[in-house]
């Protein structure tokens, strides 16, 4: 799981293959990544591509959510 959350103080750790980097809730924003068809936080610059069970988690301690949800009917969707 590339999310571990401490609820008591809103602070997270962000996870990825050879990173490992702390934050507030507050400072992490989720985007949604086309090209993956999946979430990706982003702290301090850092893309870590996520669930939408840990993008959520997140939401509840004040990350920002700019998630946008893909449609196959869409024109130009990628999916």
């Amino acid at each position: 799981m590339p999310v571990e959350i401490d609820e008591s103080n809103q602070r997270c750790t962000l996870i990825g293959d050879k990173l490992r980097i702390e934050g507030l809730g507050p400072e992490i924003e989720i985007f949604t990544d086309e090209q993956l068809r999946m979430s990706v936080a982003v702290l301090a610059g850092e893309r870590i591509p996520i669930t939408e069970a840990e993008a959520d988690a997140l939401t509840v301690i004040g990350a920002v959510d700019s998630r946008r949800h893909l449609k196959s009917s869409a024109p130009g969707s990628v999916i």
